[in-house]
């Protein structure tokens, strides 16, 4: 054995204390409550996690060889930055094949928090030759396959179904997923929302929504192949991204997330994806092309030739909804070149999308400058360089109308101090329907900011986050007529005295301004929101129990301050035989919608829900997972809503002539 292997060999031995400390925690538990947080965002536009969960869980079942991982595979995992990929490359590059997980604790970069979100994803295996395409017959042979179908059922009626809802009540979806490790996925999904009907008037093929997808990776220089439904992202997605958007968390991973892939469309979302072809060709070692071409139609109201609006929800329950289905179409092409050498990347996306019919929406004072007409590019350049302990990023874009920039610097200062500058400028008239990058508002416009954020874990047992976002808006917003600027402060702090508890207290403040109701916009005031959140976990062998606790205060200028409160507690248990039941209960007392609760509740597979509560009432959940065999899985979930300050539930359509609501979900998995 050569020193290289010598000393290798001996920092793993002296490692081994500190790797018992970190098998110990519940690893599954660590990686939940780490996407939980990242679903209560109060962002202006709802998140989908569905094929976030499907990717992780598939990556519990089959988990990634490090020796064998490449950068694509390792962006997957949304807790890990570019600095801790290129180290962790480069460590294997420089070391040769991993013999232990262990190991991680010497890759700088890699703290105890990040390696306990890891582990359940990862192995090391030695690789002996250098891995290739499998042939068809391997692809046939040992193709892993899974079918899932769910059944929601209400056990209450909306207003809705009384005259206006063509369909059930009842929502159902059925997936369809073959796939080999990285090489080959291929699936379909079907869904029809509650209130469509199934193989009758518009639907009579059957299902409201069908999906389909293949995925083709490391064919030679061909890198990615997709065929039917696909999502993309480039550069830090000023151009384009229809993935998950960064967004501002107790954590700098997902501030600092990463693009440039294609990836097949597996979820139920109806609206962010692209249907058509991509594909990823690797000209030379360093440098990479990508094209790609869509056509689809989509969902908006016409009026006399002109699309007046664009609907994302993918409802289609009455005769109203039905006529907007397909009513117009998009097609979108445009390509990316991207160059990787060491520690510099740089790369260019184009893209062009039209209509074949002028959208114009109403525009008021302050959507005066938003996006309308026909035809529409965008063409942005991005870049990510490396210096020691600095890491510079960002992308400058122009489009049809306007342009916008974003820059950031990562400043690692030891193994668990990092600290993250990030400066964008976003004109008020850029013009970027496909772009979903960081920021205050959902869309890449009329907004100009600076972010800064630590993340530092002085001791083994604690983590400790802070933030700070100063923005402001150059032209009017939605309820401001005014130019205005705002405040979002963010601080965290996670403490594990033992491997198998966890504590967290994280504080929000955001100051935003608003306009006083009924002065018709004369009267501008700012807001102020606090939220504070404490919350322990215990996690004994086959147990885990959970409290947590809210408190809102929201208030303006000379008016009387509202707050919101919330309690829940929750218990999991997985038995001795195929049996894992879980239960949660959660009190609530809000003043109003603004000083509205959030409280997550474990779901069926593949689901996140993180719903908000505002009034009085309480919650209840009960989940309940049986493995019939290996291949057989049933789960279900019933869950009420009491309020206890309203006789009602919702408005319009949605209205419950009652003070409760049930629920009861079932799904069904099969592998094989």
């Amino acid at each position: 054995m050569d020193a290289k292997k010598w000393k290798k060999a001996v920092i793993i031995a002296c490692l081994l204390p500190v790797a018992a400390t970190i098998c110990a925690q519940n690893p599954v538990s660590v990686w939940e409550d780490a996407l939980e947080q990242l679903s209560m965002n109060d962002d202006e536009e709802e998140q989908n996690w569905e094929e976030e969960l499907e990717r992780l869980s598939r990556r519990l079942h089959e988990p990634v060889n490090l020796n064998t991982a490449t950068r694509k595979t390792l962006e997957q995992f949304p807790f890990l930055n570019d600095i801790q990929i290129e180290n962790l490359l480069a460590y294997i590059y420089l070391h040769g094949q991993m013999q232990t997980i262990y190991e991680l604790s010497l890759i700088a970069g890699m703290d105890k928090y990040t390696i306990d979100l890891l582990l359940p994803f990862i192995h090391v295996q030695p690789v002996a030759d250098k891995q290739r395409f499998p042939s068809p017959r391997t692809l046939l042979k040992y193709g892993k396959q899974e079918m899932l179908t769910r059944l929601d059922i209400p056990l209450y009626r909306r207003e809705g179904y009384r005259k206006k809802y063509l369909g059930t009540p009842m929502y159902h979806s059925l997936k369809y997923k073959y796939h080999y490790g990285e090489y080959l996925q291929v699936g379909f999904t079907a869904e029809k929302d509650a209130g469509e009907p199934l193989f009758a008037l518009h639907n009579r093929k059957g299902y409201d929504y069908y999906s389909f997808h293949l995925l083709l990776r490391n064919l030679g220089r061909l890198r990615t192949l997709a065929l039917g439904d696909y999502r993309l992202s480039f550069g830090q997605g000023l151009v384009i991204g229809t993935g998950i958007r960064p967004g501002k968390s107790y954590s700098l991973a997902t501030v600092d997330r990463h693009g440039n892939d294609i990836r097949g469309h597996t979820a139920t979302d109806e609206y962010n994806f692209f249907r058509g072809a991509a594909a990823t060709v690797k000209v030379t070692p360093n440098l990479c092309a990508s094209l790609f071409y869509s056509y689809r139609p989509m969902d908006g109201v016409v009026e006399e030739g002109i699309i007046t609006s664009i609907r994302k929800t993918g409802l289609h329950r009455s005769q109203a909804e039905a006529e907007q289905r397909n009513a117009f179409a998009r097609q979108t092409m445009g390509g990316n070149i991207q160059y990787d050498k060491g520690e510099l990347h740089i790369g260019a996306t184009g893209i062009y999308y039209a209509f074949n019919r002028a959208y114009e929406p109403k525009r008021p004072d302050y959507a005066r400058f938003n996006l309308h007409g026909n035809h529409f590019y965008n063409v942005g350049a991005d870049y990510r360089y490396r210096l020691n302990r600095f890491t510079l990023a960002g992308e400058v874009a122009v489009g049809k109308h306007g342009y916008a920039a974003l820059n950031k610097l990562t400043y690692t200062l030891r193994r668990n101090y990092r600290l993250l500058l990030i400066h964008r400028y976003y004109a008020h008239n850029y013009w970027a329907m496909l772009a979903r990058p960081f920021g205050e508002g959902s869309t890449p416009q009329n907004e100009n900011g600076w972010y800064v954020a630590a993340e530092v874990a002085p001791l083994a047992q604690w983590r400790l986050f802070a933030s700070l976002d100063l923005f402001s808006f150059p032209w009017w917003r939605y309820r401001i007529s005014k130019p205005s600027q705002g405040i979002d402060g963010m601080f965290g702090t996670q403490y594990t005295p033992k491997p198998d508890i966890v504590m967290t207290v994280n504080y929000r403040y955001k100051r935003k301004e608003r306009d006083v109701t009924g002065t018709g916009g004369k009267e501008i005031l700012p807001t102020h929101h606090h939220r504070l959140r404490y919350q322990c976990t215990w996690s004994p062998p086959h147990l885990q129990l959970r409290t947590t606790i809210d408190y809102n205060h929201f208030h303006s200028h000379g008016k009387p301050a509202r707050q919101g409160v919330q309690c829940t507690e929750s218990a999991s248990y997985t038995f001795r035989f195929p049996l894992k039941l879980s239960i949660q209960g959660t009190w609530f007392h809000t003043d109003d919608y603004d000083s509205r609760v959030y409280a997550s509740e474990r779901g069926v597979l593949y689901n996140l829900y993180t719903p908000s509560y505002s009034g009085r009432g309480f919650r209840f959940s009960c989940v309940a997972g049986y493995n019939l065999n290996k291949r057989w899985m049933l789960l279900a979930k019933i869950g009420e809503t009491l309020y206890r300050d309203r006789n009602t539930i919702g408005s319009g359509n949605d209205l419950i002539h009652h003070n409760r609501k049930a629920d009861i979900q079932l799904q069904l998995q099969a592998k094989f």
